[in-house]
């Protein structure tokens, strides 16, 4: 069974609200169809940085994250992670404040995840982005996960 690593923006799409935006509203719905028609074909997981995102703003949602994740293997955070980590932010492919972001790479990375399931479309699921940390990835030894969106990996 190929295995996915459920990103926050993931997470977050899936049980919040829905959207007025039109955009948003959709990709809200696409997580939903995800979640219950292709779930159950791959195994699924989190880290502990997405329990730690999850349980930031309202209460209420927080709560609903958090139920949604709760049974879900929770992957640590290695030395190898954060060293990955630290390599992804040193060779400056992304930003400074998107450091959680290479962390999420990172540990699904070192896990041998096969998908890194996301809406972050600005940092994760963003070509060019993602063919250079998948560069840097190799060069130190690892393979990167498949940076998708729900949309990518809804079968055939």
């Amino acid at each position: 069974m190929e295995s996915v690593y459920l990103e926050t923006t993931f997470i977050s799409y899936l049980v919040a609200r829905p959207s007025r935006d039109v955009i948003v509203a959709g990709h809200q719905q696409t997580t939903q169809d995800w979640w219950e028609n292709r779930r159950s074909q791959f195994e699924c997981s989190v880290s502990q940085l997405i329990i730690d995102e999850a349980s930031l703003g309202d209460p209420a949602e927080i709560q609903k994250r958090l139920a949604i994740i709760a049974d879900l293997p929770t992957l640590k955070f290695t030395e190898d992670a954060e060293a990955l980590t630290k390599a992804i932010m040193a060779a400056g492919m992304l930003p400074p404040h998107a450091f959680p972001d290479a962390a999420h790479v990172a540990v699904s990375t070192v896990h041998a995840i096969d998908f890194l399931l996301t809406w972050n479309c600005k940092h994760l699921a963003n070509a060019q982005i993602a063919r250079r940390i998948a560069v840097l990835c190799e060069k130190l030894g690892h393979r990167m996960p498949i940076i998708c969106t729900p949309e990518e990996l809804m079968g055939e």
